[in-house]
């Protein structure tokens, strides 16, 4: 243990600690407000449907309190504890390269923490999205995600791990700026083939039928100035109850695409305002701003690795014996979010700030009463609580609570 061993322990704790304490805040203000439904959605919100997103949410926090606690002792595990030690010098005995130990040691690693989520997710799914109406999944379905996901990170994820570690070896002290580069390369080039190469393995993809709705949807891209590669209906529903509706990929290979379930929930002038918010995106250049931010970021994390991945304290104070760059990148991966999870309100109220301007410009170029009635919709249907704590909201939510995001909308009605 060294100086760095106990700015880790405290960054650690602090940060655990924050994370339970906003959780019981949220959990105690959606308890206190779970019998009166909010006064903007008294017509529109049943006593009952609003008693459900309560519970829904509380259950969630809890499942979310305990695997963040289980995740903090898996940290100390696999740092402090010696386990990432344990696993390289166990690929170390076998003396192949350097790139194949690492790539064998992280792999390792990876598929461990694969295999620790899957109760988390299982509970998720078949307990709690079950109890609550939500799930529309089977065990052979979930666990043939879960292989085609394993088998997707081996394909092309592995890949791309033999790389990085042979720029981290053969290119000297700038090997960080390189990879940085490969890296975003590697995240636009997915971004452009996801709609048409890696999602249509998960799920079915079928062009909105001709009618009333395709024809005010192309007129409404008309007037925005979108060009997209088809809108589709995608089959959520084999899945999940939820609803929801997104862009995909990049330049000329755009989708957009409905989750079946809003489909069938929301009318037409709804789906027209939902799709208008969703364009708001695009033409106010949000992707684009949350791309070059992330990339700054990115740069920034990479230069910073590339200044500890020669300084022994790093890895002696993580618990590390073993000094090698995939042993400097997993320790770096792991613990980096203990470190800037404080920058995670300052992240969440920019996205928040484009969804209000995404709001904006969907009132200019639809009905506002329409995109209000279809978001009121949303939170009923996919049980989002009307009354989250505000500094567990403030600090957490990428979205605007629902009462400040209709309050908003409300005068350009």
């Amino acid at each position: 243990m060294n100086t760095f061993t106990y700015i880790f322990l405290f960054a650690l704790v602090l940060s655990y600690s924050v994370q339970f304490w906003l959780s019981k805040r949220q959990a105690a203000y959606v308890l206190k407000h779970r019998e009166q439904v909010p006064e903007a959605f008294t017509e529109s919100i049943t006593l009952e449907a609003h008693q459900k997103a309560a519970d829904y949410t509380i259950e969630k926090g809890r499942l979310g309190d305990i695997d963040s606690a289980v995740g903090m002792v898996f940290l100390l595990i696999l740092t402090l504890g010696g386990g990432i030690s344990a696993v390289f010098s166990f690929w170390a005995s076998f003396e192949w390269s350097a790139i194949m130990t690492g790539i064998a040691a992280m792999g390792s690693l990876f598929a461990i923490m694969s295999v620790l989520e899957l109760p988390t997710t299982l509970y998720q799914t078949f307990v709690i999205e079950e109890k609550f109406g939500f799930n529309k999944s089977t065990l052979k379905q979930f666990f043939t995600d879960q292989g085609m996901q394993l088998l997707l990170v081996a394909v092309i994820g592995l890949p791309l791990l033999a790389l990085i570690l042979w720029v981290m070896e053969a290119l000297g002290s700038s090997w960080w700026v390189w990879t940085w580069a490969i890296l975003i390369g590697f995240s636009l080039l997915m971004s452009w083939l996801y709609p048409t190469l890696i999602a249509p393995l998960f799920n079915e993809f079928t062009p909105l039928e001709e009618g009333s709705l395709k024809e005010r949807i192309n007129q409404l891209l008309d007037r925005c100035g979108f060009s997209s590669n088809g809108i589709f209906i995608m089959d959520g529903s084999k899945r999940s109850g939820h609803g929801n509706a997104y862009f995909t990929g990049m330049g000329n290979n755009k989708r957009i695409v409905f989750f079946d379930t809003l489909a069938e929930s929301l009318d037409d002038d709804e789906m027209e305002a939902v799709l208008a918010h969703e364009l708001g995106h695009f033409k106010r250049k949000h992707v684009i701003k949350m791309l070059v931010a992330s990339s700054v970021m990115s740069l920034i994390s990479f230069a910073l690795l590339g200044w500890l991945i020669d300084k022994q304290w790093f890895f002696s104070g993580l618990g590390v014996d073993v000094q090698s760059n995939a042993a400097a990148l997993m320790l770096f991966m792991l613990v980096l979010p203990v470190f800037t999870t404080f920058m995670t309100p300052i992240s969440a109220f920019f996205q928040r700030k484009f969804e209000f301007e995404a709001d904006d410009f969907a009132a200019e170029h639809a009905q506002a009463s329409k995109l209000i009635s279809g978001l009121v919709k949303l939170y009923k249907e996919n049980a989002s609580t009307l009354t989250p704590d505000p500094l567990f909201s403030a600090f957490h939510y990428s979205h605007p609570p629902a009462a400040i995001r209709i309050a908003h909308l409300e005068p350009k009605l």
